[in-house]
């Protein structure tokens, strides 16, 4: 059986988030077109489809850590706070945007809540990102012919 941890991450992240725009439950917000990312970005993203990128991230990080809080995520989408002439320091990143992309991977019932230890991935979230591995690796070996012995 194929797993998350079998294909790299970025071919998965993609896949999933293609997927992820057909999903009823899982439209950007309107103001998601103007806010940055974190105070250490200056700019908002360039891409178009970044907010779905960002919730097949999400999936993808708790599919191998299990169990994430909002701060925890938090952190991991962080960066270098640009102070001037100051010593950069380490910065989360936004709090609104992690917290609506976990409410819309709730509604979409991949993500639950788990009292005490955050959020966690359900059977569904489980087995969607399972079946999006194996097609990840199915057209990895497909474009690269040396891999079918593996």
């Amino acid at each position: 059986m194929t797993t998350a941890y079998d294909v790299p991450a970025r071919e998965l992240i993609a896949q999933v988030s293609k997927k992820l725009q057909g999903e009823t439950a899982m439209t950007p917000p309107e103001w998601s077109r103007y806010v940055r990312t974190g105070v250490s970005k200056e700019n908002p993203p360039e891409t178009k489809d970044w907010w779905h990128t960002r919730c097949a991230s999400i999936l993808r990080k708790l599919y191998i850590n299990k169990y994430m809080g909002i701060e925890r995520l938090r952190a991991e989408y962080g960066g270098k706070r640009d102070r001037g002439s100051k010593p950069n320091k380490a910065k989360q990143g936004s709090g609104a945007i992690v917290r609506k992309a976990l409410q819309q991977l709730e509604a979409a019932g991949y993500v639950t809540k788990m009292k005490g230890k955050g959020r966690s991935l359900t059977p569904k979230g489980v087995k969607f990102l399972d079946n999006t591995s194996y097609e990840v690796k199915k057209s990895l070996i497909e474009a690269i012919p040396a891999l079918k012995k593996y």
